[in-house]
């Protein structure tokens, strides 16, 4: 059997405020064709389809016609919903999905119950966990402790009395959590922008819950990792945040033989666009001739000028036109204590701006700043106390 896994859409999703539903799209295409190209029998998307439990109208556009598209391929498919996910508004009419070869896995009470396949070897047994949240089940399952780790072993125990109702049956588990071999090892596989999952500071569940499952298609995390030759995560399908500039993202394309997992190969996906940090002053990040390959990339950069330079956006666009995020570093400077609270007693609003200003940039504002300021100071001077009459009193400057 040929499983295809992926995870972690994220439909809907914006990186650093560029819509991506049109990259998203993109990827889609890829996934079909791959489907037909490597004859996939079974995909599997392992949570997060959405990027939020309300989504926007174009995002489950996209959504529905990728699942009519997998419906009509040649490869059923088992979805399971993420801790981005509403579990009920994806779930929505999964019966009926059913019978398209669709399968929407999204309750916790449907956990030990698989959706049954067959390839030349016999049957498959695929089993969805959804993300289960563990103060969401801990009353219906009777846990004892709140942790993943809890929630994770009562669904695997679930999990596991039903395959010993299918003698020779291999299995397939997908699950939506962060789960490591070694602790230690964890904050590596973390990225910045996956939504932290801790209960009482806890977030891991150990590789070895799912120990003697023929292949384990995990998610969450947004980069690809390999926990053990049967345990895997896809990551994401594109980057989400700047922290992800080294991924090579895809889905796993995985062969399932009589005794397990025979062989898996990552398919990579297509890239929208490359990401790039860089650091230095901006004079000479404008000139360098080595950064002539993030001019057309999404770049993260880093300003080490001595002082804040002017309208510094603006002409760091001017050679780098796809520039989303900027930080200011300078050279030599202490580092911050921490915040510092200013001192405002006494002082009039626009001396507290025009401090503001200074400090942040270390530069005393221009004339036309401060006049702006001013103007800005003026506009918020309006007494929220109304007479009876209705009328606003707008204070003096004095």
């Amino acid at each position: 059997m040929r499983v295809l896994h992926t995870s972690d859409w994220h439909l809907g999703r914006s990186f650093h405020r560029v819509g991506l539903l049109d990259a998203q799209a993109v990827f889609v295409d890829h996934l079909l064709a791959t489907v037909e190209q490597e004859q996939v029998d079974l995909v599997v998307v392992s949570g997060d389809v959405y990027d939020r439990a309300l989504p926007p109208v174009d995002a489950v556009e996209l959504a529905d016609e990728t699942f009519a598209r997998l419906a009509a391929s040649r490869a059923q498919v088992v979805v399971t919903s993420g801790n981005h996910d509403s579990h009920v508004r994806l779930g929505f009419n999964a019966r009926l999905a059913d019978a398209a070869g669709v399968h929407l896995r999204t309750r916790h009470q449907d956990v030990g119950t698989p959706v049954l396949l067959d390839d030349a070897h016999g049957p498959v047994a695929v089993y969805g966990l959804p993300y289960l949240e563990p103060d969401a089940v801990r009353g219906p399952w009777q846990l004892t402790a709140r942790s993943h780790e809890a929630a994770l072993t009562e669904a695997m125990r679930r999990v596991r009395a039903d395959l010993d109702t299918r003698p020779g049956t291999r299995s397939v588990v997908m699950a939506h959590a962060f789960v490591a071999g070694d602790p230690d090892a964890a904050p590596a596989m973390a990225s910045d922008s996956e939504r932290d999952i801790s209960v009482g500071g806890v977030q891991l569940a150990p590789t070895s819950l799912f120990a003697g499952v023929d292949y384990t298609a995990l998610g969450h995390l947004h980069g690809r990792h390999t926990l053990s030759d049967a345990v895997r995560y896809s990551g994401s399908p594109l980057a989400y945040s700047f922290s992800e500039a080294r991924h090579t993202k895809g889905c796993w394309l995985v062969e399932i033989g009589r005794d397990g997992v025979e062989r898996a190969d990552f398919v990579e996906a297509p890239v929208p666009r490359r990401l790039r940090s860089v650091r230095g002053r901006l004079d000479d990040l404008l000139r360098d001739p080595v950064l002539a390959d993030a001019e057309d990339a999404w770049v993260q950069a880093t300003l080490t000028d001595a002082r804040r330079p002017l309208h510094a956006m603006e002409r760091l666009r001017s050679r780098f036109p796809h520039a989303l995020l900027l930080a200011f570093e300078p050279e030599g400077a202490p580092r911050a204590r921490g915040p510092v609270l200013p001192r405002v007693d006494g002082r009039s609003d626009l001396d507290v701006a025009l401090g503001f200003v200074a400090e942040v940039r270390d530069l005393e504002a221009t004339t036309e700043e401060a006049l702006l300021l001013q103007l800005a100071c003026d506009s918020c001077r309006i007494n929220d106390d109304r007479d009876a009459d209705g009328f606003v009193e707008v204070r003096g400057t004095g």
